[in-house]
């Protein structure tokens, strides 16, 4: 059995929303935009911010793992977006278009067997690529959860 190889294929499948994990596309699949900046009064963010937060702190995981001169935003300020509702419709696209880029991109990390998931990252604090990649996944789901919920509470999800 190639330990290696089994440990990348289960990353991959989290990473990918398979298993316990919810999948991207399907969280925000046919997301009317009169919802996406809309707040209900039981949760304190719009669809909008959860979107822009998965981003962000996407983003500062992924250029974490692969890049020494990489500085993190300022917490938690600098992980969250200015306003509730997007700026425009190409806006929400965009923000969905990159995360499904970076997400694409970590996954390319962990799937190269010329890196190392154990070894610890130069420039961190004893980080590897194997926990950032589950921290990824873990955050992503935590807040596609988030986002599922907001959808049934401002009845905008269909099963």
């Amino acid at each position: 059995m190639n330990h290696e190889k089994d440990l990348r294929d289960r990353l991959l499948y989290v990473l990918k929303g398979k298993g316990a994990h919810l999948d991207f596309n399907k969280a925000i699949s046919d997301f009317s935009p009169e919802y996406r900046g809309k707040k209900h009064t039981a949760l304190p963010y719009t669809a909008w911010q959860l979107l822009e937060h998965m981003r962000i702190a996407q983003w500062d995981i992924l250029e974490f793992s692969r890049n020494a001169k990489h500085i993190s935003p300022k917490w938690p300020e600098g992980y969250w977006p200015d306003t509730e509702s997007p700026p425009d419709a190409k806006s929400w696209e965009k923000s969905v278009t990159i995360l499904k880029r970076e997400l694409q991109e970590m996954q390319d990390l962990v799937a190269n067997p010329e890196i190392d998931l154990y070894a610890k990252i130069p420039h961190g604090n004893g980080q590897t690529i194997l926990r950032e990649a589950l921290l990824l996944a873990d955050h992503n789901a935590y807040h596609l959860g988030q986002l599922v919920m907001l959808r049934k509470i401002l009845s905008a999800w269909k099963d």
